[in-house]
């Protein structure tokens, strides 16, 4: 394979399916992740670089198992529920490795050609060759084509599935952020980046009772919010040891919190990203209501900007 640093293209932030879009594919809910195969040697890299070929054996196998020995394609790692729906909170808890399947949306490589300044839809074409025995463990993920957009995301929304990412079909495969992806979401999400925590109370005495969060903005590393539901017992546990070593004697943030938050807080290196739901942004630039859904350890924290 030819020495290629393959940075995946990136979906810009959307508040309705675009007019004009030509693809249209159901947005997972899981982990952004680029294949590369040449020969018997199969690597499993996120959207940052880190390499999680160890994470996903079953993506790993049906690689191998393709008669086709030198690929790179894109995708997005997802454990599927018993509902049929991509489970985020088990994917994230990492108990069912063994069951995480890709769903592939983009080939970027073929037979050692670099196949990125193709248009879309002659990309979907040769994955779909690629693809044409579906290995379990890789599967094309659906789409569909021109005006149909706009019912499908109310579908998707009806069944309790993430958004859609629409796409124009003769847009190459450019790295970074692309304004002919456009990604619709049925929920508000948002990433954060962890700089710092508050101790619990009653219930909750002697752990984190709740997060402190911000983003990346024009004033430098701002305060977001905090972030008090949607912890199990295991993630207080795992979030705290992850925290621990990043303790530091002073606020990361750039921007003011408030004091009934500053009081007591713990504060740590901006370091970890976790992803929450929320209802709002406030005037005052906050997240309403966030409750957390899931560590992101494929995310840059530097990356991590306020979205729609």
């Amino acid at each position: 394979m030819p020495n290629i640093a393959f940075e995946p293209c990136i979906p810009t932030r959307g508040t309705k399916v675009p007019a004009g879009s030509d693809f249209h594919e159901i947005k997972h809910d899981g982990y952004r992740l680029i294949v590369q195969r040449e020969g018997k040697r199969v690597r499993l890299y996120t959207r940052n670089g880190h390499d999680w070929t160890d994470r996903y054996p079953l993506i790993v196998e049906a690689a191998l198992k393709n008669r086709i020995t030198s690929f790179v394609i894109d995708g997005e790692a997802v454990l599927l529920g018993v509902n049929g729906i991509s489970d985020f909170n088990g994917l994230h808890s990492r108990r069912h490795n063994d069951e995480v399947q890709l769903y592939a949306f983009d080939i970027l490589a073929l037979d050692r050609e670099d196949l990125r300044k193709l248009p879309l839809h002659l990309r979907k074409n040769n994955l779909a060759r690629l693809l044409a025995r579906r290995p379990e463990g890789i599967l094309i993920s659906d789409f569909e084509q021109d005006e149909i957009g706009p019912d499908l995301f109310r579908k998707a929304c009806e069944f309790g599935l993430e958004g859609l990412v629409s796409k124009r079909r003769d847009s190459p495969y450019r790295p970074g952020r692309s304004p002919s992806w456009i990604k619709v979401k049925n929920v508000r999400r948002q990433e954060a980046v962890v700089g710092g925590w508050k101790p619990g109370e009653r219930g909750r005495a002697g752990q984190i009772g709740s997060l402190l969060v911000g983003v990346n903005g024009p004033e430098g590393f701002s305060y977001a919010g905090h972030v008090g539901t949607g912890f199990t017992q295991q993630t207080l546990r795992m979030l705290a040891g992850r925290l621990e070593p990043l303790r530091q004697g002073t606020s990361p943030f750039a921007t003011e919190v408030p004091p009934e938050h500053a009081r007591a807080a713990r504060w740590v290196e901006p370091r970890l990203v976790v992803e929450v739901a929320f209802t709002e942004w406030t005037k005052a630039g906050r997240l309403r209501a966030a409750s957390y859904k899931g560590l992101r350890d494929d995310k840059d924290p530097a990356e991590v900007v306020r979205e729609l």
